[in-house]
């Protein structure tokens, strides 16, 4: 009775095995599924846009849905200078909150710090946006703007990006918007990843005479990097495809300019701001590419950043 009782339990194990495994093959499988299926209905519907205007689409700047002449130059330049901005903005300061609450702060503070840096990371963007607009801008036209126009406006080569009229929104003004926003993803991360240092570590460091800067320098930075690059590429994914907090500072304007000063757009700010109005096979079909286009630039970045991690873990336990 006791043997018929222990096949009866191995064989629904052995299905339960069975149906484990194939559920999380479904699973993964169902990922690669929904991918390709959206890469090929951005395709799909971006076909007549890529006939009528070819690689020039990533090169003009012209944007005219009356005469339905258009061009992805303008959008592409203002996501990536909004996110390069933001990071630029983002990582010292992210540094800076994490080596804070792991080296520096008070215990008593650690965690009320660490649930306010939390609940950033968790207001809507639309808030941001608004706070910015309504704010952030007009303090930054009123009182940061005409400080940049002075000061940095007449050097000879920073000049030209930091001259323009005090609008309080433009492209650097979105910039600064998504560094507050990817800050609290950054600094979490690193806080997380700082805080697995293992203690003996660090204090060998401090009984050698070294500072905290080159505790952090030498000993966690080393140890941690693959997961501080990991959360800089989160970060920096948050700010390639934020969308209604860029649409209220950017200034949506289908402009190039030299200044961060002056009104720009970005992919996803024209995809919100004209997707609901668009008229016509061709218009449509120009967003849905600039759709495909911030698609692929974000696989593009994620790509490099899985080889960045893959060449960082190659080197570990070198040494350097």
């Amino acid at each position: 009775m006791s043997t018929f009782l222990s096949e009866a339990s191995l064989k629904r194990h052995t299905v339960i095995d069975l149906l484990f495994r194939n559920l999380t093959r479904i699973s993964a499988f169902g990922v690669l599924v929904l991918l390709a299926a959206i890469i090929g209905s951005l395709v799909v519907g971006s076909m007549p846009a890529i006939r009528a205007f070819g690689f020039g689409f990533l090169t003009s700047s012209e944007w005219d849905p009356v005469g339905e002449q258009f061009g992805a130059l303008v959008p592409i330049v203002g996501t990536l200078v909004t996110s390069a901005i933001a990071l630029t903005i983002a990582i010292p300061v992210s540094f800076g909150i994490a080596l804070f609450l792991t080296e520096l702060s008070p215990r008593l503070l650690r965690r009320p710090l660490g649930v306010a840096i939390e609940l950033l990371a968790g207001i809507p963007s639309i808030i941001y946006g608004m706070w910015g607009l309504f704010v952030f801008a007009p303090l930054f036209a009123d009182h940061i703007e005409p400080w940049l126009n002075d000061h940095i406006g007449p050097m000879p080569f920073l000049g030209p990006f930091f001259s323009g009229p005090p609008m309080g929104i433009g492209v650097l003004t979105a910039g600064i918007i998504l560094a507050i926003m990817v800050i609290p993803f950054i600094a979490s991360v690193m806080r997380d990843v700082f805080e697995v240092v293992p203690t003996l570590l660090k204090e060998s460091a401090y009984g050698l005479g070294a500072t905290t800067w080159e505790v952090m320098w030498k000993v966690v930075l080393p140890y941690t990097r693959i997961g501080v690059v990991g959360g800089i590429m989160l970060g920096l994914g948050r700010a390639l495809g934020e969308t209604m907090a860029i649409t209220f500072v950017i200034g949506n304007s289908h402009e190039l300019s030299q200044s961060l000063l002056m009104p720009g757009n970005s992919i996803a700010s024209a995809l919100a701001n004209e997707f609901t109005e668009a008229y016509g096979e061709l218009y449509t079909s120009a967003l849905i590419e600039l759709g495909l286009i911030l698609f692929f630039i974000t696989f593009v970045v994620l790509s490099l950043a899985r080889y960045m991690l893959y060449k960082l873990g190659q080197r570990e336990g070198q040494v350097t």
